[in-house]
């Protein structure tokens, strides 16, 4: 870790080191289908991962959820696979695999033996030009049902399970991308017909709107070349809509939402509408939100859980989205005995501390060694940095960014994030959706 100058009454601290280069190797097919490979000769393994660029951002009024019901119906078969045999061939060979569903993208993803690399990319190929072949009514009807299962299971039946879709509602203004979480409305995917799902499949799945990224135990030219031989001969499919950006400034007043349930201790989310992903200001206040809640020896985590015990636990972090605004969210868990209202207050008052005085210097150089630790912890995973850089490839246009990030946050100081937080942190631009404890009554 080198040790530089802030700029800021001449006060050292460490900087991030930024000397990070995996290798990054590109090619575009004939297609559409963008092609990142970064070679890593460390184990004998190689993980494929990709990322469409569809997510629940890009639903309509009345089709919301379909994004995620596609993450089943992928491995549900295709033309020439049958269902389930996805998870068996590869699980067969040794890899593990999955897919996740978000507001920006979809991904698909598999680790297996380097041996394995050509059944991977022919199982994904086969259900990204031709899984419309196996999209039943019967197969639909059954991943809706298991869509359903997984809304109860991780959504309605646990303490707080829909306060991210209350703060999402309440940040969000109705109509906005971002308005509904990505597992969508069950009364929508009841009323979708057969032929729905497939013009949903049609629009957006496609080589052209698609980022495939390999990493591990291959050559780039050896690489390229399957890739070319199983997704070369799909068509550019997709037909997704301009990017038309809906760009939200911070709220002028605070928005709240309250609710009564039985849960075990009363719990304030509170969140503010930040910058795009790519904004450097989205950086400062990753940073400043770090400051607050996201380190143990963060502002919030020391007053109200060490000193006033008014808090269970605090967590802070940001979400980075890429059509016209981000989140960023501290959650804070009051302790027995406490008012809810009084634990906002303080929260108000360490982020007016904050805008008036930015962070200190001991604070900056958590925050900025958290954000090296993180970041090459995940760098690390051969799986992660395949999917860090399908990410920053769809939705940036950037496949080195895995290598520059650092640079990125060394350069932002103090007065950057002060300045940050004063444009974006302010406590009238709060949302507050608060979950507290519904008294029950006794029994007789």
């Amino acid at each position: 870790m080198e040790v530089g100058n802030n700029g800021v009454g001449g006060v050292a601290y460490r900087r991030p080191v930024a000397d990070i280069a995996y290798p990054i190797a590109e090619r575009t097919l004939a297609n559409g289908l963008r092609v990142v490979v970064s070679e890593d000769h460390t184990v004998p393994t190689v993980t494929v991962n990709l990322w469409v660029g569809v997510g629940s951002r890009h639903e309509p009024a009345g089709r919301t959820g379909f994004a995620h019901l596609f993450e089943h119906l992928m491995f549900q078969g295709s033309r020439n696979v049958k269902s389930g045999e996805h998870f068996s061939a590869l699980m067969a060979e040794g890899g593990r695999l999955n897919a996740t569903t978000w507001f920006d993208r979809t991904n698909y993803f598999e680790t297996i033996p380097k041996g394995a690399l050509e059944l991977a990319l022919w199982l994904e190929a086969d259900r990204h030009g031709h899984l419309l072949d196996a999209v039943t009514q019967e197969n639909l009807d059954n991943q809706r049902d298991v869509v359903k299962e997984e809304k109860r299971q991780r959504y309605d039946n646990v303490p707080y399970g829909n306060a991210l879709t209350d703060v999402y509602a309440t940040v969000f203004p109705d109509g906005h991308p971002y308005h509904h979480p990505t597992i969508g409305s069950m009364e929508d995917l009841d009323a979708a017909s057969l032929e729905d799902v497939h013009a949903f499949f049609r629009h957006y799945y496609g080589p052209n709107n698609s980022v495939l990224t390999i990493v591990g135990d291959i050559e780039p030219e050896d690489a390229f070349a399957k890739v070319e031989t199983y997704f070369g001969p799909l068509p550019a499919s997709a037909q997704p809509p301009p990017h038309d950006v809906h760009h939200l400034d911070p709220l002028t007043e605070p928005a709240r939402l309250e609710r009564l349930e039985d849960v075990p201790n009363d719990r304030l989310h509170l969140a503010w509408r930040l910058p795009v992903d790519s904004d450097e200001d989205y950086l400062a206040c990753s940073l400043a939100f770090d400051v607050l809640g996201g380190l143990s020896t963060s502002r919030l985590v020391q007053r109200l859980v060490r000193d006033e015990q008014s808090a269970t636990a605090v967590h802070a972090h940001t979400m980075g989205f890429v059509d016209g605004v981000s989140l960023g969210l501290l959650i804070i868990d009051v302790a027995a005995g406490t008012e809810a209202s009084a634990v906002e207050a303080a929260v108000v008052e360490e982020v007016e501390r904050l805008i008036a005085e930015g962070p200190t210097d001991v604070e900056l150089e958590s925050s900025l060694a958290e954000t090296e630790r993180s970041w090459l912890s995940s760098l690390a995973s051969q799986e992660e940095r395949a999917d860090l850089i399908c990410h920053y490839t769809l939705l940036a246009d950037d496949s080195h960014y895995v290598n520059t990030l650092l640079d990125r946050v060394g350069a932002i100081g103090r007065e950057r994030i002060k300045t940050a937080a004063a444009a974006y942190l302010q406590p009238r631009s709060r949302t507050v959706v608060s979950y507290l404890v519904e008294e029950q009554e006794a029994a007789a």
